[in-house]
């Protein structure tokens, strides 16, 4: 199964010293480098730009760049923006917020019937609303 893996867990991943996790950032970090040695991450372009952003160092925007080109982009289709704003209307109708970026990460998850791995809080809240599924390390196959 291949997994969409939002931009918190690549963070987790990659931008934050394994000395400054806890138990569960590790168990978190292990599931991630699991779906990176099987080939199952899905990664989509607005996520890469979100990893990349706020890197001061050029040379290590440069690795890290060059690192996450071993990782193709999931094509976004207008379809997709368009299941985005459905999602967001949905959603803003129960009462739940969210952005324009979360919202297409559904409606790609969606379409590519694949599952979101997360920390974000806001994902399980859209699952109520929005026809999407989180992974969970404890559920992978």
């Amino acid at each position: 199964m291949r997994v969409l893996v939002d931009t918190t867990i690549w963070s987790l991943a990659l931008r934050r010293r394994p000395a400054g996790r806890n138990d569960e950032d590790d168990r978190l970090v292990r599931a991630w480098e699991e779906l990176v040695r099987d080939g199952r991450i899905v990664l989509l372009g607005l996520i890469r730009q979100e990893i990349l952003s706020g890197i001061a160092d050029r040379r290590q925007f440069e690795r890290l760049r060059d690192d996450l080109a071993a990782f193709p982009d999931e094509i976004i289709l207008t379809s997709d923006h368009v299941r985005a704003a459905e999602h967001f209307n949905r959603c803003r109708s129960g009462g739940v917020a969210g952005s324009p970026v979360d919202f297409l990460i559904c409606a790609m998850s969606e379409r590519l019937a694949v599952p979101i791995f997360t920390t974000d809080l806001d994902f399980p809240r859209f699952a109520r609303h929005v026809p999407i599924r989180l992974f969970s390390p404890s559920n992978s196959p």
